[in-house]
């Protein structure tokens, strides 16, 4: 990693409950982002962790000098995402899920936004584990095209890469899963132009997904409250 600070970017990782393969994967980062000719710094952000996940990331923090550790007490994905955002000194702008972002797709992402700076880049997932995901994927992103005039796939896709000059950005409210979906409705309402990229993988690093139907009929609802709140 170069020693200026110019041309940083802020890569925000929200971590909860993954001290059995955070070490490695940000490692493997460490390594992949390497390709990166371009000053970096990692934001672990610790959210209601019940294992020693903070512990780790402490480690990490200390074992690299561009990482830097948030924990809260409070779970959430939007929460750990707005944390990160908060902390973010970069130029660009990334933030990704770490359970299942591998380091090939997490540089790919990056070197995408440093080739079209003026762009917000996103993943687009073209498979999922089972019929049930694949379906429950299709209800929600039909459901927020259509509530929000949206011309992308995969609401939830990550990594997201934005630069910091798209402000609207840096100020996401949702502390929790809508935060995806509010992000997406603010690059169509700004009009920050949008590339979608193929991600081709269903791979966890570890842990289970958290989805389940309740959590989807919530993000199913949310996603309605979202829109309603957007006419206001």
């Amino acid at each position: 990693m170069a020693n200026s600070r110019d041309n940083l970017i802020s890569i925000i990782l929200p971590v909860c409950n993954q001290a059995d393969h955070i070490e490695p994967i940000i490692s493997e980062y460490v390594n992949a982002l390497e390709k990166v000719q371009s000053n970096l710094e990692i934001i672990l952000v610790t959210n209601g962790c019940r294992d020693n996940s903070p512990s780790v990331c402490q480690a990490l923090a200390q074992k690299f000098s561009y990482i830097k550790t948030l924990d809260s007490p409070q779970g959430g994905w939007g929460l750990a995402v707005r944390l990160g955002l908060k902390q973010a000194t970069g130029d660009l702008i990334c933030y990704t899920n770490s359970a299942r972002t591998s380091p090939e797709h997490l540089v790919l992402h990056i070197l995408y936004a440093v080739a079209f700076p003026q762009v917000v880049i996103k993943a687009n997932r073209k498979i999922r584990d089972n019929w049930r995901r694949r379906l429950g994927s299709l209800i929600y992103n039909l459901e927020c095209r259509a509530f929000f005039d949206l011309p992308t796939w995969d609401i939830n896709g990550t990594p997201k890469v934005f630069p910091r000059k798209f402000e609207k950005l840096m100020q996401l409210t949702r502390d929790d899963d809508l935060i995806d979906a509010e992000f997406n409705w603010i690059c169509r309402r700004e009009n920050y132009p949008v590339i979608e990229v193929p991600v081709l993988s269903t791979k966890r690093h570890g842990g289970k997904s958290t989805t389940n139907y309740g959590s989807a009929f919530r993000m199913y609802w949310g996603a309605y409250e979202l829109w309603r709140e957007a006419k206001n």
